[in-house]
């Protein structure tokens, strides 16, 4: 998953990626994300907290279609995973890292504008 930034909008940024198979188990502290699919389809599989929650044995997922968008609020542990290739918009504060709280070989520190 390598986003690229094509437009800024009152701090946001909306970014496109392209990616297929499973990303990192992340959340992000301070920042909710958007994600609308363009082309494809892919699941977003979500990990309970430590405080609690309702997805069975600890996890839960849901389906994206074309069209459709999902929104992860701030501290929500997930993973995207597309069996085949998947084209999504993300918005997202400027400063959100694409790992989140974690930082691997996935991470990028510094994304290119289209």
């Amino acid at each position: 998953m390598n986003p690229r930034i094509i437009g800024e909008l009152n701090g946001q940024y909306l970014k496109l990626v392209k990616f297929k198979g499973p990303f990192t188990w992340h959340h992000h502290e301070t920042e909710d994300e958007m994600f609308l699919v363009i082309k494809g389809r892919f699941r977003m599989e979500f990990r309970d907290t430590e405080d609690g929650g309702s997805a069975q044995n600890g996890q839960s997922e849901i389906w994206l279609e074309e069209g459709e968008f999902c929104i992860v609020p701030r501290g929500v542990e997930h993973r995207p995973v597309a069996e085949e290739e998947a084209h999504v918009l993300l918005f997202e504060p400027a400063a959100t890292l694409n790992t989140g709280n974690v930082e691997n070989k996935l991470t990028r520190q510094k994304l290119e504008w289209l």
